[in-house]
């Protein structure tokens, strides 16, 4: 079955960007004679993970909570199929998009188990045991999560096999989104408690970025309180602080900022580790003097129009985050809009930015946490978290508002201040707010189509359905 042959491709390729060094004999099982048996094994391991992060928002994940949302168009006037279904909210179970997110966060999921598993039988120090669980912890819940938000019932995998007659009896069918939440705040829990008095990069998991992805998954489920309890904990622990300047997250030398909480580190230099929103997020045109080199970008992921209108006035956010004007090789503008935010404009090659992309920020921390306390009819106390939002891009200070003005109020804010971030889909949904939001922006830009109930989970990829008819599609695909 496929998806029993991804997880042995996955078990395979644990250390895929480190594959050189690693014989298998058998092919279908590591070796554990040569791998796995000291911290270095494990530290390369981890590297290997978390690097498939870097692939994983390097593109498709962008398209699928971007592109499908009034934030983002396609300018290229040749897109692929699967990403003009990401921009007209169309997906097919066929779309390539959808199926790279899928097995690339499997694939990570099934390596995070295996360290996990392997970890058990190996003398290491104490602390360093506890780093390299709680980040398997973390980085398996943090996949499980964009997963059950995007497709619902999932399989539920937390072991390793050894032989390909273990995946063959093991029951992959899809286990209720209930499960996989729980397995979620599990991972979340173990990791916060593992990682405790453990200083890392912020590249890596620790107990604020476990924190708040906990808080992220309780509100996403409703739990108001365990919303506020989780990111009540990250703003008490004085460890993160908003930037002065809101451009300096998305620009050059990034890494490590105060606001950051967890960031997906590129590097630039030909050598494989750059990012490639240079490429995604720049307009594809041919006499663009925008880059070294003249490169030009693929406009693939673009800022519409309607985001751009809906920043006030005012708003030093606008200016940062999108370019209406596009500079051309003999010194004039062509007025076209394109996205600034973590663009490298010192490289000339594509997909060799070295800035960081940050998934997780003090910023969310404070509006998720203005999100609880009015979802638990707490408004009055929910001012300050917007405020000082609003007030570093220069904007008033908000009062007065209603429960329900205030969510309306905090929608806009989290648009404009997560711009090109990968928020916009999972915030709509999470609100219950994508069809009516989407529809009307169909609507004002004269398209003719629309979202319906069942388009809130996106299709499994139809090849695994294909071949494993026990893993059943969504409704509606």
């Amino acid at each position: 079955m496929k998806i029993y042959r991804i997880i042995i491709i996955a078990l395979l390729s644990v250390l895929s960007s480190c594959s050189d060094f690693l014989e298998l004999e058998p092919e279908y099982l590591t070796n554990e004679a040569s791998f796995y048996k000291t911290q270095e094994d494990f530290e390369t391991a981890m590297i290997g993970n978390y690097s498939e992060l870097q692939n994983i928002y390097n593109a498709s994940l962008l398209k699928l909570t971007e592109l499908t949302t009034d934030n983002a168009y396609i300018q290229w006037t040749s897109p692929t199929t699967s990403e003009f279904e990401c921009d007209e909210m169309r997906l097919s179970s066929a779309n390539t998009e959808v199926n790279t997110v899928w097995n690339l966060s499997f694939k990570t999921i099934v390596r995070s188990n295996t360290v996990l598993d392997r970890i058990e039988d190996v003398e290491l120090g104490e602390t360093i045991k506890r780093q390299y669980q709680g980040e398997s912890y973390f980085l398996r819940a943090y996949n499980y999560f964009n997963l059950v938000r995007l497709f619902g019932d999932l399989p539920l995998i937390e072991g390793v096999f050894n032989s390909p007659e273990e995946i063959a009896t093991f029951d992959m069918t899809r286990r209720p989104v209930s499960e996989i939440y729980s397995l979620i705040i599990s991972d979340l829990e173990q990791a916060s408690s593992l990682l405790q008095g453990i200083e890392l990069s912020k590249s890596r998991a620790s107990v604020g970025a476990a924190q708040a992805l906990l808080g992220k998954v309780y509100l996403t489920q409703k739990n108001y309180p365990g919303a506020i309890s989780s990111l009540k904990s990250v703003i008490d622990s004085g460890g993160y602080s908003l930037q002065d300047d809101y451009g300096t997250m998305f620009t050059n030398n990034n890494d490590e900022l105060p606001e950051s909480i967890f960031e997906i580190k590129y590097i630039s230099g030909n050598i494989g580790e750059g990012n490639n929103f240079s490429r995604l997020f720049t307009p594809p045109s041919f006499n663009a003097a925008i880059f070294p080199n003249n490169m030009n970008g693929s406009g693939r992921i673009v800022p519409t129009l309607d985001v751009r209108a809906s920043y006030e006035e005012g708003d030093l956010r606008r200016e940062l985050s999108i370019k209406d004007s596009l500079l051309l090789l003999d010194g004039t503008y062509e007025q076209l809009q394109y996205g600034l935010k973590f663009v490298d404009f010192t490289v000339g090659l594509q997909g060799d930015g070295g800035i960081n992309f940050t998934p997780l920020r003090y910023a969310d921390v404070l509006l998720m946490y203005a999100e609880a306390l009015n979802e638990s009819d707490r408004t009055n106390e929910a001012f300050p978290y917007i405020n000082i939002i609003r007030n570093r891009a220069g904007l008033d200070d908000l009062s007065g508002l209603s429960k329900e003005d205030f969510a309306l109020a905090l929608e806009h804010e989290r648009r404009v201040e997560f711009l090109s971030e990968g928020q916009r889909w999972f915030d709509l949904v999470r609100t219950g707010r994508t069809i009516e939001v989407l529809d009307s922006y169909f609507q004002s830009i004269g398209a003719n189509f629309s979202v319906t109930e069942e388009e809130l989970l996106m299709p499994l990829p139809q090849r695994e359905i294909d071949i494993d008819p026990n893993l059943e599609q969504n409704p509606g695909y």
